[in-house]
């Protein structure tokens, strides 16, 4: 049906009646209703006390993970008879990499890369794809009116860099490209279940040092049992409870800085003098690989930098709380462990005084619970946008907030989060093993950022080259050291996160191929209009009373399960609306512009295209969706009877026709449509469309998205031709 929606690039505007000559010579009119919301413009300038505010409030949702770090980054080193250079030169490393990796690259750099607002590696990726042609996505799916301006869109695309046009040339290039996105993804996936284990496993061994009795077996079990609850309490939502989570871990993060100054005061006041990088060299020059090797534990200092949204008061969060905290705990830990060069596989709950032991244990905890949460919630949040990029097999998604729409929740994510989260902390019950599991997660993400990080100042920004190489040679090269280094623990517990990542990575490239085959046939065997009329001009082929929406996965056609359908049931709804899902690569869509009407030149016949975007709800109500576009299409046939060439005849009948049809029922027909292996079919399409078959079978199917009564559903069934 995009045939009949415009050019390429998708219609001009979808804020005035639009009317077009369409390839069969008839006029057709694209009706949109008239919004301006999606205009960045009518963004509003936050007050200094609102940004304060909403800095506040991201402790508890944005920098769980990193401001917990302390409770296992020097657990996690494999020290060996530590002396006072090496406590310094590891604090130095730490510091530094707080300070260019977050500071530097997240704060001033990577914030500024966000996609509306949204952060992540998918939204780098979605990003480059919105403004060069260089994804299996392409730029024609971005109407202009879906938050930026059509020159802001294509900009640049006039006049290409060189990678751009290699990009757009190679497909191996793209293909590399999706899959480092890929990637990124599964890899944030893997760290909602490495986050809970190794913070909630390392508050909980605060019981430990008080009473030593306790083994660790006990720790292990009392921490499997803790999240656990914390699972099963995902279904009922975050929203009753989200306003303790700012304080919880505002409390983490103003105390035990004052630790880490008391640490300081009565240990090691001098501990700042590493601040020098050259305690670093001297690091290295006296450990040689065993100082290399122990970056694998340094580098989860900076752990936990996910999605991104408000520039401002993330960056003040992290400039004047995050970043002044992790640094006075980690000299404090640092100052004591000087003193105490032993007590580094508890380095946290040791250099805690005597007196407040309990009240830091209970904030610890607290907020160990916190960054679990908060990195469920991110993990539910991406399996949801990959469910609607069609990149993941459909899952129940339900939504927990009727205020929020970010708040998701998926029964059956969650219950397989649970039952590794709970695996990791009793298999793996060393923190060790867990820290380099989450070592390989946090130097990968960072690398894969780094390097979508480069393409959008080429490709996007057009940063001065001297600019890029700088970016690129410095982070580049801190950050392959630092994988260097975690590789080298993957018999030790790296793989974990490994085997997680190839496992998800394999069920999305199989879904995601055997969707663009599918829809690859659709193509091909695509019914027009012209096809349509053929179809139903023959005398056997009834128009039954009603109202159809029958679903098409294309755009510029029709989907060739239709002519399967009146082939074999002889009759089609006196109303049928072709109704195709959008997928806009925007986080949102206004709910004004989610729907575009359009007829198609025969009697009773609509296509309808329902625009999202990626951080879009798609939870609609089967009776209001209904209403909701039966409206437009009153509005459409009104707007019709302002055309010159318009019959008023015809729209009279046009209307009469759409209320009756809405009387006498409304229906909803899909196809469910599998792939036929011929003797054709190589040995790759096999193995891939098979387990895609599995995948398929097992989802659940797209129309209870819609929230359409089962009465009202029909499948149509269809092989297609591998």
């Amino acid at each position: 049906m995009e045939g009949q929606l415009g050019p390429r690039d998708s219609l001009p505007t979808l804020s005035e009646v639009v009317v077009e000559s369409s390839t069969n010579g008839h006029l057709h009119l694209l009706h949109s209703r008239n919004a301006n919301s999606l205009n960045p413009s009518s963004e509003k300038t936050k007050g200094k006390w609102e940004t304060l505010v909403l800095a506040y409030k991201t402790l508890g949702v944005v920098f769980g993970g990193l401001v917990t770090s302390p409770l296992y980054v020097y657990p996690s080193m494999p020290l060996r008879s530590p002396t006072e250079g090496d406590y310094l030169g590891i604090f130095s490393i730490m510091f530094w990499t707080l300070t260019l990796i977050g500071v530097v690259k997240y704060v001033s750099i990577a914030l500024k890369a966000d996609d509306q607002g949204e952060g992540g590696t998918f939204a780098l990726y979605s990003l480059l794809c919105r403004n060069m042609n260089i994804g299996f996505l392409s730029p024609k799916n971005v109407s202009s009116n879906s938050g930026i301006s059509r020159s802001v869109l294509h900009e640049g695309t006039e006049t290409k860099t060189r990678l751009g046009k290699f990009f757009e040339k190679s497909i191996v290039a793209r293909r590399v490209l999706l899959f480092i996105a890929m990637l990124g993804m599964c890899m944030l996936i893997g760290d909602g279940i490495l986050t809970p284990a190794i913070s909630v496993l390392s508050a909980m061994d605060g019981v430990r040092a008080p009473f030593p009795s306790v083994s660790k077996s006990l720790v292990e079990a009392l921490s499997a049992v803790l999240l656990i609850v914390l699972f099963l309490l995902q279904k009922f939502g975050t929203s009753r409870v989200s306003f303790l989570f700012s304080p919880i871990m505002g409390a983490w993060t103003f105390s035990t800085p004052l630790v880490g100054i008391y640490s300081i005061i009565h240990h090691y006041p001098s501990i700042f003098k590493a601040l020098s990088p050259h305690y670093i060299v001297h690091f290295f020059l006296r450990n040689g690989k065993e100082g290399w090797l122990l970056l694998g534990g340094t580098v989860l200092c900076i752990t936990g930098e996910s999605h991104v949204q408000l520039l401002s008061s993330i960056q003040i969060a992290f400039l004047f709380t995050i970043y002044p905290s992790l640094v006075l705990t980690y000299a404090g830990q640092t100052a004591y462990l000087i003193r105490h060069p032993n007590d580094h596989d508890d380095g946290f709950y040791k250099f805690i005084p005597e007196a407040i032991y309990w009240p830091i244990f209970i904030i610890a905890t607290s907020a160990a619970i916190v960054a679990s949460q908060s990195l469920i919630s991110a993990t539910f949040s991406v399996i949801k946008q990959s469910v609607v990029l069609d990149y993941f097999p459909r899952v129940k998604v339900v939504h927990t907030s009727s205020r929020k729409e970010g708040e998701v929740y998926s029964p059956e994510i969650n219950y397989i989060l649970m039952v590794l989260c709970v695996a990791v902390i009793l298999i793996f019950g060393d923190g060790k093993d867990i820290g380099n599991a989450f070592g390989v997660v946090v130097s990968l993400v960072m690398l894969i950022t780094t390097i979508l990080l480069t393409l959008v100042m080429i490709l996007i920004w057009r940063t001065p080259s001297i600019l890029v190489a700088l970016y690129f040679l410095v982070f580049f090269t801190m950050e392959g050291v630092y994988v260097s280094a975690v590789f080298t623990k993957i018999p030790e517990g790296g793989w974990i996160p490994f085997a997680i990542s190839f496992f998800l990575a394999f069920i999305m490239f199989g879904w995601f191929y055997g969707r663009q085959r599918k829809i690859e046939y659709e193509f091909t065997h695509k019914i027009n209009l012209e096809r349509l009329g053929i179809l139903l001009s023959d005398p056997g082929v009834q128009r039954a009373p009603g109202l159809c929406f029958f679903y098409t996965n294309i755009q510029d056609g029709l989907t060739p399960v239709l002519g399967h359908y009146i082939k074999n049931m002889r009759s089609l709804h006196k109303v049928t609306i072709f109704t195709t899902l959008r997928y806009l690569l925007v986080p949102k869509v206004a709910l004004a512009e989610r729907i575009v009407i359009n007829k198609l030149g025969l009697r009773g016949v609509y296509g309808c295209v329902i625009q999202y975007g990626y951080a879009d709800s798609l939870n609609l109500e089967g009776h209001d969706f209904v209403n909701e576009v039966t409206d437009f299409l009153k509005e459409h046939i009104q707007n019709l009877s302002g055309c010159i060439s318009s019959n008023p005849t015809e729209i009279k009948e046009d209307n009469s026709d759409l209320e009756d049809a809405k009387r006498s029922g409304v229906v909803h027909i899909r196809g469910k449509t599998r792939f036929y292996m011929g003797n054709n079919c190589g040995w790759f399409d096999r193995i891939i469309l098979a387990f895609y078959e599995v995948l398929h079978n097992n989802c659940r199917s797209s129309l209870p998205a819609f929230g359409v009564p089962l009465p009202q559903r029909i499948e149509v069934g269809m092989l297609y031709e591998a």
